[in-house]
C-alpha cells in the first residue's frame, strides 16, 4: 500500500518564507536600477515593452517543466486573465497617473495596496495570523508610504492623478488578492502563463503612448539594459505567485512590499554613500522590525479548514 505524506506546517512556512524572500531579494535589486534605463533616455512606456518581453523566459521555462500544460477552462482562463489585466492595466493606469500629478504623493498611496488585499484575505479566505504576524502586518503597512513619501511645502489639488492612484491601488491590492485565490484551483504555471500573455497584450497599448517624436535612447544603456533589470521583475513575479500558492496573502503581500523598498533603499544608499534621514529611515527602521515579525510568526490554522 502507498501512503501519501502531506507537507508539514513547518515545510509549508518555509516554502512560502524562501519564496518570498526570493521575491523581496529580485523586487529590491530591480527597484535599485530600474530607473536607469529612463534616466539614459529610453521613455518609461518601452520599458514596459521590454517587461512585457522579458516574461517569455521564466514562463516558457515554468510551462516546459510542466509538460506544457495550461488550465484552460472558465474559471481558470477568467482568473488568470484578472490576474494579468489588473497587473498590466494598473502600470498602464499608472503612466497617465505620474504625468498629471505629483510623484511624491502617488507612489506612497499605491505603497498601500497590500492592504486591500490583506482585508480581502481575511474577510474572504478567512486567513488568520497570530500576535508578530499581526504586528508585522501593522508595521509593515505603516512602513510602507515612507519610502518614496517627499514633503512639500505646496498645497496639492487631489484632482485626476488622485483618482488614478487609487485606481491603480485598487488594481494592484486585487491582483495579489486574485493569485491567492487562483491557486486554490489552478496550477501556478497557468496563472503565470496568463500574466504574460496579458502583458504582451497591452504592448500595443504602451507602444501608443510612447512619444517617438523625442530622442530615444536605443544603445546599451537604454534596452538592453532595461532588459537586465527588468527580467530581475519578471523572475521576482513568478517567484511571488509561488508564494502566494504555499503561504497566506495577508503574510506575503506585506512581507514582499516592505521587503523590497527596504533593500532597494540600502543598495541605493550604498553606491551613494549617502545615510537616509527622516522619513526614509522610519521606514527602514519599520520594515526591518515587520519581515523579523513575519517571518517569525508560526503558520497559523485557516479558519474553516
Amino acid at each position: 500500500m502507498t501512503t501519501t505524506t502531506l507537507p508539514t506546517t513547518s515545510t509549508r512556512r518555509a516554502t512560502w518564507l524562501a519564496y518570498a524572500l526570493a521575491t523581496t531579494l529580485l523586487w529590491g535589486v530591480w527597484g535599485a536600477f530600474a530607473g536607469l534605463p529612463s534616466q539614459h533616455g529610453f521613455p518609461e512606456t518601452l520599458i514596459y515593452v521590454v517587461w512585457a518581453l522579458t516574461m517569455l523566459p521564466p514562463a516558457l521555462f515554468v510551462l516546459a517543466r510542466n509538460g506544457w500544460r495550461v488550465r484552460r477552462d472558465g474559471r481558470s482562463i477568467a482568473y488568470g486573465l484578472a490576474i494579468g489585466v489588473l497587473g498590466a492595466g494598473g502600470q498602464m493606469v499608472l503612466f497617465y497617473a505620474v504625468k498629471a500629478g505629483p510623484a511624491y504623493l502617488i507612489f506612497p498611496l499605491i505603497s498601500l495596496s497590500p492592504v486591500l488585499t490583506i482585508a480581502l484575505s481575511f474577510l474572504f479566505l478567512r486567513e488568520r495570523t497570530g500576535v508578530m504576524g499581526i504586528a508585522g502586518i501593522v508595521l509593515a503597512v505603516c512602513a510602507l508610504p515612507l519610502f518614496d513619501y517627499t514633503p512639500d511645502g505646496a498645497p496639492q489639488q487631489y484632482g485626476l492623478w488622485f483618482v488614478l492612484a487609487l485606481g491603480v491601488l485598487v488594481a494592484w491590492g486585487l491582483q495579489a488578492y486574485f493569485i491567492k485565490l487562483a491557486n486554490a484551483s489552478m496550477d501556478a504555471e497557468s496563472i503565470f502563463f496568463y500574466m504574460t500573455l496579458s502583458a504582451l497584450l497591452f504592448i500595443p497599448a504602451a507602444l501608443a503612448m510612447t512619444d517617438f517624436s523625442q530622442p530615444i535612447n536605443y544603445g546599451p544603456s537604454g534596452p538592453l539594459l532595461a532588459a537586465a533589470t527588468q527580467i530581475l521583475n519578471a523572475v521576482g513575479a513568478l517567484t511571488l505567485v509561488y508564494a502566494f500558492r504555499h503561504g497566506k496573502a495577508l503574510m506575503v503581500s506585506p512581507l514582499v512590499n516592505a521587503g523590497a523598498p527596504l533593500l532597494t533603499t540600502v543598495i541605493a544608499m550604498a553606491l551613494a554613500s549617502t545615510v537616509p534621514t527622516g522619513f526614509r529611515l522610519a521606514g527602514i527602521g519599520l520594515s526591518l522590525a515587520a519581515a523579523l515579525f513575519l517571518a517569525l510568526q508560526p503558520d497559523e490554522p485557516t479558519q474553516g479548514n
